[in-house]
């Protein structure tokens, strides 16, 4: 009764944080509009980013609970979710055609944000100081992104965040700023209260199950954050608009480094395990790492290289499951 239970608040706490994701990222985009921020930049920035609010919570949440396991592999486990699953599946449904600024720019800045990770975790925390930097790095790489969306895209890259935006946009000519921010609050509350549901959750479910925190961050909190981006991508893959979610998520997966990371070891220093420093950041990197070519082939994911990425994540899953 008691893992029933569990598992019932660690549904109903996913469903709370993506509800309450995609309800602040209508009304920032409203706001944004309003306020004739250009399309790319909004899209650049409040939503690629608003696809990591629930991590973002959540990571915050277990910071200040002492959490930290369930904390960083959450952020952690959806940057392997990401590539593994969100971009293979993407990729299998429709091969994903690749913009130069997603390997010229993007990418780099995702890895080298991945392997400084690795390196500060080395000796077993994430300290404030860390934290900070980590903040000033997504505080820099935002302003990169505004100038990347103002100067240096191009036009076919423009029209798909445009699409993007307009997407995520309930406005119409006579909406209100007040009831934008009436979505912005209403978000907030949800994405707090769904965290903290989700939180309780996975933690009396590792109890009950005989799992580590750390397990249950990578798998279950990780999958449960990243399952509205699934979505969201394989719809954009049907519609022929695949490579939305690759600059997507490799914006994501930069955000949960250093902004999900970074606040939350501001908050509290988070405590890195030996296995998370010593597998799944090594995990985290190899996929990044594995990326790169599979984007330089041809310009397109194709079909096979989804699967290859799909395959990747099993292979990963299952060490995890078999050794956690």
């Amino acid at each position: 009764m008691t893992m029933l239970i569990s598992v019932v608040l660690v549904v109903v706490g996913i469903a709370l944080l993506g509800f309450g994701a995609d309800v602040l990222v209508r009304g920032a985009v409203t706001i944004a509009k309003a306020a004739r921020i250009p399309a790319a930049v909004i899209g650049l920035t409040i939503v690629s980013m608003g696809t990591s609010l629930p991590e973002l919570t959540v990571s915050v949440a277990a910071a200040l609970k002492g959490s930290s396991d369930l904390g960083v592999g959450n952020a952690v486990g959806s940057n392997i979710f990401n590539i593994g699953i969100v971009l293979g599946l993407t990729a299998l449904v429709a091969p994903m055609r690749v913009h130069s600024s997603a390997v010229r720019l993007e990418w780099p800045f995702m890895f080298i944000a991945s392997f400084q990770l690795l390196l500060l975790a080395r000796d077993g925390v994430i300290d404030r100081l860390e934290g900070a930097f980590f903040v000033t790095g997504v505080a820099l790489f935002t302003a990169y992104v505004v100038r990347l969306g103002r100067t240096e895209l191009g036009a076919e890259e423009t029209a798909d965040l445009h699409q993007t935006v307009a997407a995520k946009s309930t406005s119409t000519a006579g909406q209100s700023i007040g009831i934008a921010l009436l979505l912005l609050a209403a978000g907030i509350g949800l994405l707090v209260f769904g965290g903290n549901v989700l939180l309780k959750g996975a933690i009396d479910l590792a109890t009950a199950a005989g799992m580590s925190e750390r397990v249950i961050g990578l798998t279950i909190v990780a999958a449960g954050t990243g399952a509205p981006e699934v979505a969201t991508s394989l719809v954009a893959a049907r519609r022929g608009q695949g490579e939305i979610a690759l600059g997507n998520v490799i914006g994501s997966n930069i955000f949960n480094i250093l902004g999900i990371l970074g606040v939350s070891a501001l908050i509290a220093p988070l405590a890195v395990s030996d296995a998370m420093v010593q597998s799944d950041f090594i995990w985290m990197l190899g996929l990044s790492l594995l990326l790169f070519p599979l984007m330089r082939s041809g310009a397109v994911v194709s079909r096979a290289e989804g699967g290859v990425l799909v395959a990747a994540y099993g292979t990963y899953l299952t060490l995890l499951v078999l050794n956690g």
